[in-house]
């Protein structure tokens, strides 16, 4: 509770089991970052409890931070300034003793793919490299518990899937627990072993992506964005045999048992209407269908609507709400 109005998380309630990969899931405002900040002991709930490796958060919270890693999601390093610099001036803040700084900066940055620029400014690097910079960081102490806020956003393909290769190989090494925040649907998917997805506070629904996808059912998605009202093309659809509207936003998301069939008549309905389709794409059920499943909209539609919330949330955390 921020500021005793805003309710940023409300009967939130999992548990991680040691390493594992686990992802919350949620749109912009849903809370992820206020369970983060809890959960690496930089906000004090009001109320209920969390443990990290069976340390209370508050009454543990230096004991946590000696096992934990953390990426925030704004970038944390000083760009005038080299990435041995950076490095180093962490290892002190860390505690590392002066007689294995060296080493320890050295084969980070080495796992990283940053040995060749670690003499330069970090202005100089790209999204990608300041990101694998941030996790050279977080793993020089090598924490059994790293944490992740939105780790590849703004990243391109690329930089994305070479932290995820980096990420998911210091795991096997160390057997290392990871939990992320993302709301990235392909990134949870791929590389979470269960997920968490939150609303408004709330945890909708938890399972394995394998599972989640299942409580949707079989058949296909299509997926239908237009230009002008999306409420013509609701009506046009509606009561067409086979075709069950689940988001009615922009784009319209519709299931149905075998999109081969059903495209050419959901098409000939729109025409018929004077519909000015933009787009039109056809695929298996995902985390989004889901979410879509759980809460009635899009994460484009809960972003929207929970988006003065997550603004309170933020201008109370700015105040030290």
């Amino acid at each position: 509770m921020y500021e005793g109005r805003v309710r940023a998380l409300e009967g939130v309630s999992t548990v991680v089991e040691e390493g594992e990969v686990r992802a919350f899931l949620g749109p912009n405002g849903a809370g992820k970052t206020t369970l983060m900040r809890i959960l690496t002991t930089q906000l004090r709930p009001t109320e209920g409890d969390a443990w990290v490796k069976g340390f209370h958060v508050v009454r543990d919270s230096s004991r946590v931070r000696e096992l934990i890693g953390y990426v925030p999601q704004e970038f944390s390093v000083w760009s005038d300034l080299t990435g041995y610099e950076n490095m180093l001036i962490y290892a002190k803040l860390y505690g590392v003793p002066r007689g294995r700084r060296g080493r320890l900066i050295e084969e980070a940055l080495e796992f990283m793919g940053l040995e060749e620029a670690a003499g330069r400014l970090v202005k100089t690097y790209s999204g990608g490299m300041i990101r694998r910079l941030e996790l050279a960081i977080a793993l020089m102490t090598r924490p059994e518990v790293l944490f992740l806020d939105e780790p590849t956003i703004g990243l391109d393909p690329r930089a994305r899937a070479l932290v995820w290769e980096r990420l998911l190989e210091y795991k096997r090494d160390y057997g290392t627990t990871i939990v992320f925040n993302t709301h990235y649907m392909d990134e949870a998917e791929r590389y979470a072993e269960r997920v968490t997805v939150l609303n408004r506070g709330r945890v909708v629904a938890e399972g394995s992506p394998r599972e989640l996808v299942k409580q949707v059912g079989g058949g296909d998605v299509i997926r239908v964005w237009v230009d002008g009202d999306p409420g013509a093309a609701l009506r046009a659809l509606s009561g067409l045999a086979g075709v069950e509207v689940t988001a009615q936003g922009n784009p319209l998301v519709l299931r149905v048992e075998n999109a081969d069939t059903a495209l050419a008549p959901v098409s000939r309905r729109l025409a018929e209407a004077g519909v000015d389709v933009r787009e039109i794409s056809v695929g298996r059920p995902t985390l989004e269908d889901v979410f879509i499943r759980v809460t009635g909209m899009s994460f484009e539609e809960a972003e929207r609507a929970g988006y003065r919330e997550a603004a309170r949330a933020r201008r109370a955390i700015a105040r030290g709400g």
